[in-house]
This record gives structure tokens, C-alpha cells and sequence, in this order.
């Protein structure tokens, strides 16, 4: 164990110490088979204070503990005035936690993160949220031997004995579940989701790629309707929704996304993009000197195999229908046959969180297993 006082928590600054920051991954799991490392543009963008409109509600500090100068941990802390808001609580986020396997180094880390968020004004800690719930959350406590799925964090099993060590409780569970797409519905789904197809009253339809931004606003407006009960629920702004749109943009194709109409209202939505992880984690990473080619060669030369559904719902309003479960059960095995036919054979939806019960049970009627479990922590900051 590294002596407390050979330990060094740092602040990051500078764009250098951001990329230091960054990187610090590269020293945590370098020799974890499992790990995909992260591009750069895209963790640089989501730090940004400029660049990312998360920051127009939130603010947020970065720290890396270093031992003798080499990196060995790091740290975020935010403050989201939306989770204010939704709470009635004086809640701070950590994340983007990761460290050496050493007591001492992960306390250092928790220890400045919980003095920045009690010195503005928090009386709880929770997370980790990489930076709020509409992004990375939960650490990984289950299902380490598999690589995580696009926009999905991994962990060290470590990482959770230090948290409770400092006396992180858990909050909330969050189920990743995996689907084998060439497995059909049972017969008994089949004719179900057959007689929704049939009620004129009723229409699913693809995104219209010509009415981009306007069809992901309705994505969005759904969303924020359909989780706005659930717990650790922000809503997403438009500023947000309109980053997340461009970021997400080259990826989307209109027969993975599916809007539902009952009587011309969009009443649900079901968002399924190719898991481009597996892509990354062929190059390393890097984009330069010719990773960039790899990765576009990969993406747009031969059908993606592997999915992720990151967003569906239904609005609160037709949650209590008996057509709702008739409805979500209609997105996903429309969306299901067509990506199969292009090529696709396995698929993970998530996050669901553990005590959503109602769409737990769909997701397993279709086929679904747990396969990964993500844990949000809480403590109280005394």
C-alpha cells in the first residue's frame, strides 16, 4: 500500500491535464483484456466545459492522484442544479472514479472529491455518473468478462471494495440485458404483437432521416415524458438533445429507430444503434494514423453484429394501456427482424433499472437475460 502522504491529488487545469486525465485509464486497465479504450475527441468533448451543454446546469472539477509523478487514479465531482431541482435534495455526482488497487489512493481520491461537493454546499453524495444519468452511470459489480457496450463504463472488481470501504451504500441497481436477436418471439408474443399491428389505430413507423433534428426532438420529448417518474430521472434540454443528436448522428440509421403512433400522436420510441465498441477496441482507440480508416471500413463496409437500444419508452399517459406492453414488445421485434436481416445477431438493452418490474417482465417474455449489473452508491456527507 502507497503511504497516504507519497500521494498527490491534483486539479486538472489545463487541455494537457485533461489528456492526462484521460489517460490515466490506459495505467488502471492496461491489462484488462475487456477494456475499450476510449477516442479521445469524444472523452475531451464530454469534459468540456465549452463544448458540452451538460455544463449550462451542471458544474463539475477533475482530479488525478499521482504517486512519485505517475498517474494512479482520478476522480470527477459534479454539481447538476437539475438534480436539485427534481430531488428537493442537496445531491452531489462523483464518477469517472477509477484507481490502483490501493486503499490509500482511492481514499485520497473520494476524500478531495467529497470536500469539493461538502464545500458547495452537499449534504449527500451519489454515484458514480459519468457525468450525470443521462450518460455513463453506475459501476460495474457484475459481468466484468465481457466488454461493455457503447456509451456503457467497465470496472475493476476492486472498485466496488473501495467504495464501501469509505462507506458507500447502494442506492440503485441497473440491469443490462442481452438479447439473441436470431432467437423469434414465442408464438404466444407473436400473435400479440400481430394484433397491435392490425388496429388501424396504431402505426409504427422509421425516423425520417430528411427531418433529422425534428424526429429526434420527439424522441427526446418522449423520453422526458416516459422516465420523468423514474428514479435519478434529469431531463434532457434541447441544447442537450441537439449535442446528442450530432454526436450520434453517423451512426443512426432510420430502420433502428422507430417511432409509435396511436390516432397520428407519437406515443412511443424505440432507439437501437450498432455497438461501435467493438470497432474502438480494434483500433486501440486511436483514430490516427489510419485507425480512423479501420473504423469507417468496419462501420460502413459490413452489417454491425452487435446492437445497443439505449433509449425507449412510452409516454406516462399510455404506460397504464394494455396496448403499452403490446406496443414496446412491437418496436423491438420490428426493429429486431430488420437489423437480422442485414446481419445483426445479438443485441444488449439497457440500462433498466432493478425494480422496474413492468419492463423487466417484457424484456424477459422476449428473450432477455441479465448479463451485466451496474450499481449506483450513495453516502452522506457528515
Amino acid at each position: 500500500m502507497i503511504d497516504h502522504m507519497e500521494i498527490e491529488v491534483r486539479e486538472v487545469q489545463t487541455k494537457k491535464d485533461l489528456k492526462r486525465f484521460i489517460r490515466v485509464s490506459d495505467h488502471i486497465f492496461s491489462s484488462d483484456p475487456h477494456w475499450v479504450r476510449p477516442l479521445m475527441a469524444e472523452r475531451l468533448a464530454l469534459l468540456d466545459r465549452e463544448k458540452n451543454p451538460y455544463f449550462r446546469h451542471a458544474h463539475a472539477a477533475y482530479w488525478i492522484a499521482c504517486h512519485k509523478g505517475r498517474p494512479v487514479g482520478r476522480i470527477s465531482a459534479q454539481i447538476d442544479r437539475f438534480v436539485y431541482e427534481t430531488t428537493g435534495r442537496q445531491l452531489g455526482h462523483f464518477g469517472l472514479f477509477e484507481t490502483i488497487d490501493d486503499a490509500n489512493v482511492a481514499q485520497a481520491l473520494l476524500n478531495r472529491a467529497e470536500e469539493w461537493l461538502r464545500e458547495n454546499g452537499c449534504t449527500h453524495v451519489q454515484g458514480p455518473y459519468n457525468l450525470s444519468s443521462n450518460g455513463e452511470c453506475g459501476l460495474l459489480v457484475d459481468g466484468f468478462h465481457t466488454p461493455p457496450a457503447l456509451m456503457m463504463g467497465h470496472a475493476r472488481p476492486y472498485f466496488q471494495d473501495h467504495l464501501e470501504a469509505k462507506g458507500y451504500e447502494k442506492a440503485k441497481d441497473l440491469l443490462a440485458y442481452e438479447l439473441d436477436l436470431k432467437k423469434p418471439l414465442p408464438p404466444r408474443l407473436e400473435r400479440f404483437v400481430n394484433m397491435v399491428d392490425r388496429n388501424d389505430d396504431y402505426h409504427l413507423r422509421e425516423i425520417d432521416m430528411s427531418r433529422y433534428d425534428e424526429e429526434l426532438s420527439t424522441i427526446i420529448d418522449i423520453f422526458n415524458d416516459a422516465w420523468s417518474e423514474n428514479w435519478g430521472f434529469v431531463p434532457l434540454t434541447t441544447e442537450e438533445a441537439a449535442y446528442l443528436a450530432k454526436e450520434i448522428k453517423p451512426i443512426v440509421s432510420p430502420h433502428r429507430v422507430r417511432i409509435c403512433e396511436v390516432k397520428g400522436k407519437p406515443m412511443g420510441m424505440f432507439v437501437t444503434l450498432p455497438d461501435i465498441n467493438a470497432s474502438i477496441r480494434s483500433i486501440n482507440g486511436n483514430l490516427l494514423p489510419f485507425g480512423w480508416l479501420r473504423l469507417i471500413r468496419q462501420l460502413f463496409l459490413s452489417y454491425p453484429k452487435r446492437m445497443r437500444t439505449p433509449l425507449m419508452g412510452v409516454r406516462k399517459e399510455f404506460q397504464k394501456s394494455r396496448y403499452s406492453a403490446a406496443m414496446s414488445m412491437m418496436m423491438i421485434e420490428h426493429t429486431r427482424r430488420e437489423v437480422v436481416r442485414r446481419g445483426a445477431d445479438w443485441s444488449e438493452l439497457s440500462w433498466i433499472l432493478e425494480d422496474n418490474f413492468g419492463m423487466r417482465k417484457i424484456l424477459e417474455e422476449i428473450g432477455c437475460n441479465v448479463y451485466k449489473t451496474y450499481r449506483i452508491y450513495e453516502k452522506a456527507l457528515a
